[in-house]
C-alpha cells in the first residue's frame, strides 16, 4: 500500500531507527509499502523513516531498476570522495552539493533474514548513503559544507528554490579593489606621519595617493553595484554594503588628507 512520505517541514517522527529482530509479516508489509511507495512516486529508493516508521530498513532501486530491500544495513568500507548534486523527497524541489564515498561495502539482511553483502558504486551509491544517513535520524544537511549549508538554509526559509548562480558568495571581485584602497590609505597614513621626520614635503604624493583612491571608490560602487545585481537574492543588502563601504572609504580619505595638510603645511 503507498505511504504518505514525511517531508519538510514535518519532523521525522523517530530519532533513529530500530533494528528489525523478527522477520514477521508485519515486516513483510512494511517493504511492500516501501516498494509501492517507490514505485507510486517513481524513486530511486526510500527508508522507513520516511514513511514513519521506526524500523531499519531501506529499500534501493538498482541498475537493474530492481528493488533490493536492505534490512539492518550498515556501512563497513569506503574508498575515494566525490562531489554530487543531489536532491531528496523531505526536501521537496531542492537541491545541494554534498561530498560523498564514491564506492562503499554494505552488509544487511534480506527479508528472510539472510546475511548479505554489496559492493556498489557510482549513483547508487549515493542512494544508499543517503539512505542510511536517515536511518540515523538525519537527512543529509547534516553533510554539507559550511557555505553549502548556508546556502540550503537560506532555501528553506525563502521556501523557494535558491540557485548557486543566484546565492550570495562570501566573497567578491569586488573585494581585491577594496583591499587596494585599503592599502593606499594606509601608504597614505604613514607618509603623514613619515612627514614629521622627513624635510622634504610629501604633500604632492599625497595628492596623488588621494586620486587613486577617489577613482578607486569610484569604480568599487560601480562594480560592486553589478556585481551584487547578479545574486538577486541578496541585491538589496549588498547594494546597501557596497554604499556604506564606499562612504567609510571618503571618510578615511577625507580624515587623512586634512590630517596631512595640516601637518605638511
Amino acid at each position: 500500500m503507498t505511504q504518505n512520505i514525511i517531508t519538510y517541514p514535518s519532523p521525522l517522527s523517530v530519532k533513529y531507527a530500530t533494528d528489525v529482530r523478527i522477520f514477521d509479516e508485519a515486516l513483510f508489509a512494511l517493504i511492500d509499502d516501501l516498494k509501492d511507495t517507490i514505485n507510486e512516486n517513481n524513486l530511486d529508493g526510500l527508508a522507513a523513516f520516511q514513511i514513519g516508521n521506526y524500523y531499519n530498513v531501506i529499500v534501493i532501486r538498482d541498475e537493474n531498476n530492481q528493488l533490493i530491500e536492505m534490512i539492518n544495513p550498515r556501512l563497513i568500507a569506503h574508498q575515494g570522495r566525490v562531489m554530487t548534486r543531489e536532491s531528496t523527497v523531505y526536501y521537496p524541489n531542492m537541491y545541494a552539493e554534498i561530498e560523498r564515498f564514491a564506492s562503499i561495502s554494505v552488509i544487511y539482511q534480506d527479508k528472510n533474514g539472510k546475511d548479505c553483502s554489496l559492493r556498489i558504486n557510482g549513483a547508487m551509491a549515493i542512494v544508499v548513503q543517503r539512505k542510511i544517513d536517515y536511518t540515523f535520524g538525519a537527512t543529509f544537511i547534516l553533510k554539507m559544507s559550511l557555505q553549502e549549508r548556508e546556502r540550503f538554509e537560506k532555501q528553506l526559509s525563502q521556501g523557494a528554490y535558491v540557485g548557486y548562480d543566484d546565492y550570495c558568495p562570501t566573497t567578491f571581485t569586488r573585494d581585491y579593489i577594496l583591499q587596494a584602497i585599503n592599502g593606499i590609505l594606509l601608504v597614505m597614513l604613514l607618509g603623514a606621519i613619515g612627514s614629521f621626520f622627513v624635510q622634504e614635503k610629501l604633500w604632492a604624493y599625497e595628492l596623488y595617493a588621494s586620486f587613486g583612491v577617489f577613482t578607486l571608490t569610484i569604480i568599487y560602487f560601480f562594480y560592486g553595484y553589478y556585481e551584487g545585481k547578479k545574486y538577486t537574492t541578496c541585491t538589496s543588502c549588498q547594494v546597501g554594503n557596497i554604499i556604506g563601504t564606499c562612504a567609510i572609504n571618503l571618510i578615511k580619505l577625507t580624515l587623512i588628507m586634512v590630517g596631512s595638510y595640516l601637518i605638511m603645511h
